[in-house]
């Protein structure tokens, strides 16, 4: 090619814009496949500032996609073996639940396996009747009681996850003496019966917005349950 071709070339090679180049690359994705010895000549700015081949940018970013990939999978990993072992812990609890053969036993399993498999400091669970001498866990308390003391706590059928004043901490669990959160579960098939609650003395443990998939399956099985097993008086 003479020095005349060539200045022809370059002049219609700067002709070009960037959005005509970007079209022909991505139609002809396998241009630079076709002509690997460009990748030599193709340069892209680094972080620091310094120029690096096409080929180091793209090991690079291969590089930053597999350690991406890795934080993910491990996160993955993560919430594997944590749903392992809620399904595992929600299973010994639900076995516990039916091996009970009273309310009191049922309430008694409900209170230990919430304390001791699923570490949580303060469990209630208050049933709707007549005050009786207590027995174990088993609580009843008058509907209006319950209103009266924590009425706003108690509405619609979710849980409903919060802070909680210090007169409705105590209310809910007696040997609990501190400002808290709680997510209270009411306990409502056909009927009103009653209430479940999970607290922490931690103010944020429980919060507004938060997961509580698990606190409604076991009400589910408490009320199928309650409505089974013999009780006292109540």
């Amino acid at each position: 090619m003479s020095a005349t071709q060539d200045a022809v070339a370059l002049s219609d090679a700067s002709a070009l814009d960037d959005n005509q180049v970007r079209e022909y690359l991505k139609i002809h994705s396998d241009f630079l496949q076709r002509h690997p010895d460009l990748l030599d000549h193709l340069h892209v700015s680094h972080a620091s500032g310094s120029a690096v081949s096409l080929v180091e940018k793209q090991v690079s970013v291969l590089r930053e996609r597999n350690m991406e990939m890795r934080h993910r999978l491990n996160a993955l990993t993560i919430n594997a073996r944590d749903n392992d072992k809620l399904y595992e812990r929600t299973r010994a609890l639900i076995l516990h639940l039916l091996d009970a053969r009273d309310l009191a036993g049922l309430c008694d399993a409900f209170i230990h396996s919430m304390n001791r498999d699923f570490d949580i400091e303060f469990a209630s669970i208050i049933l709707f009747g007549e005050p009786a001498e207590s027995s174990g866990n088993l609580r009843f308390e008058t509907s209006e009681k319950v209103k009266l003391e924590i009425g706003s706590l108690l509405k619609g059928r979710k849980p409903l996850c919060g802070a909680l004043r210090k007169d409705e901490f105590e209310f809910l669990f007696p040997k609990g003496s501190e400002v808290g959160s709680a997510a209270v579960m009411p306990l409502k098939g056909d009927n009103r019966v009653g209430l479940i609650a999970v607290g922490s003395t931690d103010a944020n443990r429980y919060y507004n917005g938060m997961g509580t998939l698990f606190l409604q399956h076991i009400a589910d099985v408490l009320l199928r349950l309650l409505e089974r097993l013999p009780g006292d008086d109540n």
